[in-house]
C-alpha cells in the first residue's frame, strides 16, 4: 500500500487512485466504461475504473422470475468446501454469499455491506479457502476485526470451515501472551485473523516478522466501518506497510460509512461493490418494545423479564416459541459488573462480558453463553457487533445507547437467519428524547411492553406473600426487598474486591503506556 502523506486516505484496493464512481444502488448490475488500452494512455492517463455496484433487489427480481436458487457448488467453490458447509447445515448461498464469491474467485476486490445476519463471513472466508486448497503456503490471507471477541469468533469460522484441508489459523489479540503469538506467527500459519493493536505490536516490536506477510494474498476488514476507525488509524499505516501490493481485498461491513464509501472512489480497477443495505433499518421478524421504567426501577424489571425465560405460560411469550436465552446491553462496565453480582445474589444464572475482565475470562463466558450453559449475557457495546449466536431470543436494553445507530447493531443479536425474535429497551423519563431518536433511525415506532406494576413485583423468585412492611405509605412487596437486598449485597462484594480501586489503576496504566508511547515517537 502506497500513502502519500499522513493526510492521504488509505488505498486498500489494488491500482491507482481513480475518479469517483457513481454509487447509487439501481436494482439492475452497473458496469462503467472499460479502461482505455495502453496505445490511448497519453489522451486518458487515469481512466475510470471497472466498479460493479449491485442491490439485494437483483436477487429479488430473479426470484420473482422463477429462477433456480444456486447452490454452493453452482458459485464455482471446491467439492470439498461444498461438503464442509453441507456439514455445517449451510444448505445454500445466502444473497450477499451468492453475488460477492464469484466475483472473489475471479480476483477482484469486493466491498460487500448487507445487515447482519446475513452471511458475509462465510463471503470471504470460502474464496479464501478455495484459493488455499490450491496453494496452502505460507500467511495466505490476513483478517482484522475491531474486537477481541469478533477476531475469536472469526478464527472459529475458518478452523471449522477449513477443517477438511487443515488449515492452520492464529488468532492474534490482545490479553494473551503477546511471545507465544509472535512465535506462532513466524511458524507462518495459513490464515492470521487479529486485532489491529496487536498484530501491529507484534509487528513494531520484531521488525522481522513483517517478513511473514510477503506472500499475502488478501486483506480482509470485518466490520470494516469500525476496523477503520481513526483509532486504529496508526495500526493500520503498520500493517498495511508489511503487505504487499499485489493481493486482493475483502471489505465487509453492515453499514455504509463515509470512509467505506470514500474508499470506494478511490479504488483501482476491478473492484466490486455489493449493497443489500436500505439505510439503518432493522428486520421485519424483530418485535421491538419499550418499557417505561423509573430511574430506580431498571434492577426490578430486568429481574421480572428474566425469570420468565422458558416460561411459556408468561406473557412474555406472545411471539410464540419460549425464550431460551437473552443478551443485555449496558452502557457502563461498572453496571454490567454490578448487575452480574445482583443476578448472582438473586439465583439468576448469568455471564458478562465487559474490558475489565481478562480477555479468557470474556471468552470463556462467551463460549459458556453460545453452548447454552447459561441463559444470559450481560454486555456492553463489545458484544454488538458481529457476534453471531444463533439461540439469542431476546435482546433487553437496559441502557439505551447513546448512538442511537448502536440500537440497530443491539437488537441485530437476536432475529436472525429469518427466525424472530424481541427487543425490549428500558425508557426512563430522561431517555424519552433518545428513544425518538433511535424511532426515527428504524422508521418505525416502538410499541409499549404492557405489565403492570403488581404483575412486575409479584414473584421473582418463588411464591411469596404480598406485603411485609409500610415505609412513606408504600407498600413494598417481598420481591422489591429481594432485589434491594440483592443490590445492597452486590455493592458490598463489589467494594470487599476493590473492583473501583482496580478500574481507576487500569486507568493510570492507560495513561502512562501512552505518555511512554508518545515519548518513543518523539
Amino acid at each position: 500500500m502506497e500513502v502519500e502523506g499522513e493526510a492521504q486516505p488509505f488505498r486498500l484496493f489494488s491500482g491507482r487512485a481513480k475518479p469517483k464512481p457513481k454509487l447509487k444502488p439501481e436494482p439492475e448490475v452497473r458496469t462503467q466504461p472499460e479502461p482505455q488500452s495502453p496505445d490511448h494512455a497519453d489522451a486518458d492517463p487515469d481512466p475510470a475504473p471497472t466498479i460493479v455496484t449491485e442491490t439485494g433487489q437483483a436477487d429479488d427480481a430473479e426470484a420473482a422470475a422463477g429462477a433456480a436458487a444456486a447452490t454452493f457448488a453452482d458459485l464455482g467453490l471446491s467439492q470439498w468446501i461444498v461438503d464442509a458447509c453441507s456439514a455445517l447445515g449451510m444448505k445454500r448461498p445466502t444473497a450477499v454469499q451468492r453475488r460477492c464469491i464469484p466475483r472473489a474467485l475471479a480476483g477482484e476486490d469486493v466491498l460487500g455491506i448487507a445487515e447482519t445476519g446475513s452471511g458475509k463471513t462465510a463471503a470471504f472466508v470460502l474464496p479464501i479457502l478455495h484459493r488455499l486448497g490450491e496453494d496452502p503456503y505460507g500467511v495466505a490471507a490476513l483478517a482484522l476485526a475491531p474486537t477481541r471477541e469478533l477476531a475469536a469468533q472469526l478464527a472459529e469460522q475458518f478452523r471449522a470451515l477449513g477443517a477438511p484441508l487443515g488449515i492452520r489459523c492464529l488468532a492474534a489479540i490482545g490479553g494473551f501472551e503477546s511471545l507465544a503469538q509472535a512465535k506462532g506467527l513466524a511458524r507462518r500459519p495459513h490464515v492470521v485473523v487479529a486485532t489491529p493493536g496487536r498484530i501491529a505490536t507484534l509487528v513494531k516490536d520484531d521488525p522481522d516478522l513483517a517478513k511473514v506477510f510477503a506472500r499475502t494474498k488478501f486483506l480482509v476488514l470485518d466490520e470494516a466501518d469500525r476496523v477503520l476507525d481513526v483509532n486504529f488509524e496508526e495500526e493500520l499505516r503498520v500493517i498495511f506497510g508489511c503487505l504487499p501490493k499485489k493481493r486482493q481485498t475483502f471489505l465487509f461491513s453492515a453499514t455504509m460509512s463515509d470512509n467505506l464509501r470514500s474508499l470506494l472512489e478511490l479504488s483501482g480497477n476491478k473492484s466490486y461493490f455489493f449493497e443489500a443495505y436500505e439505510g439503518f433499518k432493522t428486520v421485519e421478524t424483530l418485535k421491538q418494545q419499550y418499557i417505561h421504567v423509573p430511574d430506580d426501577g431498571k434492577e426490578l424489571h430486568l429481574t421480572y423479564l428474566l425469570s420468565k425465560i422458558k416460561d411459556k405460560e408468561d406473557p412474555i411469550h406472545k411471539m410464540g416459541d419460549p425464550i431460551r436465552s437473552a443478551i443485555v446491553f449496558v452502557s457502563r462496565c461498572s453496571t454490567c459488573f454490578l448487575l452480574d453480582l445482583v443476578l448472582e445474589e438473586l439465583g439468576h444464572p448469568a455471564v458478562s462480558l465487559h474490558s475489565h475482565k481478562s480477555q479468557a475470562q470474556r471468552l470463556l463466558a462467551l463460549n459458556r453463553f453460545k453452548s447454552g450453559q447459561v441463559p444470559v449475557l450481560l454486555t456492553t457495546d463489545v458484544g454488538s457487533r458481529g457476534l453471531d449466536i444463533q439461540t439469542v431470543d431476546l435482546v433487553i436494553n437496559y441502557d439505551l445507547p447513546w448512538n442511537p445507530r448502536d440500537y440497530i447493531h443491539r437488537v441485530g443479536r437476536t432475529a436472525r437467519a429469518s427466525r424472530g425474535g424481541l427487543a425490549i429497551s428500558f425508557v426512563t423519563q430522561k431517555d424519552i428524547c433518545l428513544l425518538h431518536e433511535i424511532e426515527d433511525i428504524v422508521g418505525k415506532q416502538l410499541e409499549a411492553y404492557e405489565c403492570s406494576d403488581k404483575e412486575v413485583t409479584k414473584n421473582i423468585t418463588k411464591p411469596i406473600a404480598e406485603s411485609v412492611f409500610y415505609e412513606h405509605r408504600v407498600i413494598l412487596t417481598y420481591a422489591i426487598i429481594q432485589v434491594f437486598k440483592a443490590m445492597r449485597l452486590a455493592r458490598m462484594k463489589r467494594d470487599d474486591e476493590g473492583h473501583e480501586e482496580k478500574v481507576q489503576a487500569r486507568k493510570e496504566q492507560k495513561k502512562r503506556d501512552l505518555a511512554r508511547k508518545r515519548k518513543h515517537e518523539g
